[in-house]
């Protein structure tokens, strides 16, 4: 062992009792005793009273105190470390358990001989207050400035990463190896890319994916920062800025391209030399100051002025360029905003997901994560995401729209009344319904004596054509089809309870096209072989058998099944209420913002002006509406709805077919069906017009005629635009399934100039024709039939105007010089004169 000289000695250079007296360090070298304890040996033992000082000569030790509400903290102990001195002469227990890491030697002074000195020598407990109390005094500022740099970065910190960075395109792939190898580093990132990408969420995983991770990270915003930097650099003499509260995190400066052309020249100064200067209020030179902190910028596009000053460049793809991971961040978000509310998860339906892969995003995963939340809160517990209730927000032109139910309030008091549709259906148009039909099938078989045939074709035909320029499918909401399948529906389910299955969506929107197409095709032959307007019992048995269907479906599904996607009437009303010059929509940013509820769409109980109803029976939601396809006017949002969001809107007709228009491949073959089906009407005067004999007396002949007229009048326009792409290639026409609906407004002024001769010939004897009916004869009572002159010059006026509109429409559609679009006009053309020829030339 050394002397007591040369361990004074040592005491004094080594550790920190040289806050002593060297007599009182003498006593104490003179009283030392010299032991080893062997590595991974617990010395004390925390909140215990020790029994000895301990004074490391050599190892390692390490001291930790355990607690229930935060972890443990270890801290290192090296040679010339004190152990209980302060502990003993205060007799309190010790607050640190020690344990030796490496085999370690001591000097150990036993309790009893440091309180025999303590006691010799009194200034030494005067020495330890002393001491104790500089340490207090050290420690209430360093908590003072702790607590001061606390307030200061609070209100910028980011506490934790909001999510991670989902899917598996390279896209994807990309952003995660960039992300990975910055926060490998120390050095400055700029994060670029266009709004809604939450590039302060990827800064935060380099922060939180570095070493660095368990200092503070925050972010201020660059348009909020003082003109002279303050908040960031300091004053002088004042509070500390951000840099250097923040020590050695991260700071992330949002949207640099905001940043004051004042701070331009000091942000590259710390770039390059990772210095800058506080503010300095009188103008004198200051010392720079080093930074510790690391900088992240983000911005909306790429800074040139920052190029060489950066190390990583980070670009955030748009949503609209990794539609693949669409399906895997839609999951993503369900699973996190269920998990949150503590409800079940949902499942999105692929017509849903194909919708959103449809769109562009402008707001990218900002609106996407706005989207599910909106949709999982319209849902009903265990319901999928459909897209009805799964739609993002639309872009659509909002200029030239006049909302009917604000200029005119007596209009919503009457579409919010039990009158419509209700008292309507039930009172008038079904009994009317029963009584049609079975006078079809025990009244007299020919139109002439048969009031019921005479509604039907000469009545309902041309009204109901003339209606879809102004109301679209204003009769589908009255129309006796369903009303005969919702009121069985009702009348089963009260006999039988039981739950009705959802709809099929993907499989009905994929086939539910083609299959009523196919009926509609049945519908032009059957009419057409059997003479359908001229035989009343046959007339009855169409009404019935689109009234079965209709039944049937409402017997297995909720809701109006049959109409949205079966019914070949509703097929045909969907098509031609594209041309209309009225719309119902919502504003969608009160639904988003205003609505929790969804009643218009899921129904639901009384709320507020909005009355109990059942939810829209075509499962459409008004404010995703992009055209008037899926709604049949029967107002039942319009009277949900609590916020007046619903509108009746007067538009420029047919404006949907050239902003928001999704083209379908099986309304294009129903519209070329109708189309023929013209044809197909005049097929004696076709004839004759052609001269040639088809021997329609024979039924296979008169069949694969009818067959041939639908097929090659369908042909003509596909035929056209085939010729068109494949010897004009330079024109780079549109697609045809874009430009077909082009010939909407043909083939409507077409259908309506055939039945005009029913209208205005037998539609002005329904007086004798009712009597007729009952055995009376009606000859004296008022008749009002046109000269067949006014007949041929309204239906050439038809034939002219619709012609027009189709090159009208067409152009919109395609925006394309006429140049281009010519072939298309003169198809147009040809079969509006070829139309005029079997229908007014005869």
């Amino acid at each position: 062992m050394a002397s007591s000289e040369t361990m004074t000695a040592w005491l004094q250079a080594h550790t920190d009792l040289d806050i002593f007296p060297e007599k009182i360090l003498y006593r104490l070298a003179r009283k030392v005793k010299e032991q080893t304890v062997a590595a991974n040996r617990r010395l004390i033992l925390e909140d215990t009273l020790p029994e000895a000082v301990y004074i490391l000569r050599r190892g390692h030790l390490e001291s930790y105190h355990t607690s229930l509400v935060d972890p443990a903290q270890a801290v290192s102990l090296l040679p010339g470390a004190v152990l209980h001195l302060f502990d003993i002469l205060l007799d309190r227990p010790t607050s640190q358990t020690i344990i030796t890491l490496t085999d370690c030697d001591f000097w150990v002074v036993d309790k009893q001989d440091l309180l025999r000195i303590a006691g010799q020598y009194p200034e030494m407990n005067r020495i330890v207050s002393q001491k104790l109390s500089q340490d207090l005094a050290q420690v209430s500022q360093q908590l003072a400035d702790e607590q001061e740099r606390q307030a200061l970065i609070r209100p910028y910190l980011i506490p934790k990463i909001n999510r991670g960075i989902v899917g598996v395109s390279r896209y994807a792939k990309r952003l995660r190896e960039q992300l990975k190898a910055a926060a490998q580093t120390r050095d400055s990132v700029l994060i670029f890319g266009e709004p809604g990408l939450e590039k302060d969420n990827a800064a935060s995983l380099i922060h939180f994916g570095s070493a660095g991770r368990r200092e503070p990270m925050v972010k201020i915003n660059c348009n909020t920062l003082q003109l002279s930097g303050a908040d960031l650099f300091g004053r002088v003499g004042g509070k500390p800025g951000l840099l250097e509260a923040v020590g050695e995190g991260t700071v992330l400066l949002n949207n640099i391209q905001d940043l004051p052309q004042a701070l331009c020249p000091q942000l590259k100064q710390l770039l390059e030399t990772q210095t800058y200067f506080p503010v300095q209020r009188d103008g004198k030179a200051v010392e720079p100051r080093q930074n510790k902190a690391r900088l992240i910028f983000t911005s909306e596009q790429i800074q040139p002025e920052l190029d060489g000053l950066i190390a990583h460049r980070i670009k955030m793809p748009p949503l609209r360029v990794s539609k693949a991971d669409l399906g895997a961040q839609v999951e993503y978000y369900i699973s996190l905003i269920t998990k949150e509310q503590g409800i079940s998860k949902r499942q999105v339906t692929p017509e849903a997901l194909r919708r959103l892969q449809s769109y562009n995003f402008p707001g990218n995963v900002v609106e996407l994560q706005s989207l599910v939340e909106r949709a999982i809160a319209q849902s009903s517990p265990n319901e999928d995401l459909t897209a009805e209730i799964f739609w993002a927000a639309q872009d659509r032109q909002q200029r030239f729209r006049l909302n009917l139910l604000n200029a005119n309030p007596w209009l919503r008091r009457f579409l919010r009344s039990p009158w419509w549709p209700t008292r309507i259906n039930y009172g008038i148009v079904l009994p009317l319904f029963i009584f049609v039909v079975i006078i079809l099938f025990v009244g007299p078989q020919q139109r002439s004596q048969n009031f019921a045939l005479n509604l039907f074709w000469a009545w309902w035909w041309p009204l109901i054509l003339i209606g879809f320029p102004f109301v679209g499918r204003l009769w589908c909401s009255v129309c006796p089809f369903m009303i005969c399948g919702e009121l069985l529906q009702k009348l089963s389910l009260w006999l039988v309870p039981r739950q009705l299955q959802r709809w099929p969506r993907q499989q009905a929107e994929q086939w539910g096209g083609w299959f009523l197409f196919g009926l509609f095709a049945l519908i032009f032959l059957w009419e057409e072989l059997w003479n359908l307007e001229d035989t009343a019992y046959l007339s009855s048995c169409l009404l019935l058998l689109i009234t079965a269907g209709a039944v049937i479906c409402s017997q297995i599904f909720e809701r109006r099944f049959w109409c949205r996607y079966l019914c070949p009437i509703g097929g045909m009303n969907g098509l031609f209420a594209k041309l209309s010059m009225t719309e119902l929509r919502a504003q969608q940013g009160t639904c988003s913002a205003e609505c929790s509820t969804y009643q218009c769409y899921k129904g639901g109980p009384e709320k507020g002006e909005g009355q109990e109803t059942d939810g829209c029976p075509l499962y459409s939601h008004p404010a995703q509406l992009e055209d008037n396809r899926d709604c049949v006017l029967c107002m039942t949002c319009l009277q949900a709805c609590p916020h007046r969001s619903v509108e009746f809107n007067l538009r420029p007709p047919g404006i949907e077919l050239w902003t928001t228009h999704t083209p379908r491949i099986y309304e294009v073959a129903l519209l070329l069906l109708l189309l023929g089906g013209i044809f197909l009407h005049r097929l004696p005067e076709l004839q004759i017009w052609l001269g040639i004999d088809l021997h329609l007396q024979q039924f296979s002949a008169h069949l694969l005629v009818s067959v041939v007229v639908l097929g090659m009048v369908a042909a003509i326009p596909l035929l056209t635009h085939t010729i068109l792409c494949r010897f004009s290639p330079n024109l780079k026409p549109r697609p045809f399934q874009e430009l077909a609906y082009g010939y909407l407004p043909l083939v409507l002024g077409g259908s309506l100039a055939h039945y005009l001769r029913l209208g205005l010939t037998e539609a002005g004897q329904i007086l004798p024709v009712t009597w007729a009916t009952f055995g009376f004869s009606g000859s004296g009572l008022p008749i009002w039939v046109a000269h067949p002159a006014v007949v041929s010059f309204l239906q050439g006026s038809t034939l002219l105007f619709s012609v027009s509109l189709t090159w009208i429409l067409t152009q919109k559609i395609a925006r394309q010089p006429i140049t281009v679009l010519l072939p298309q006009h003169m198809t147009s053309l040809g079969l509006g004169f070829c139309l005029w020829s079997i229908i007014v030339g005869m």
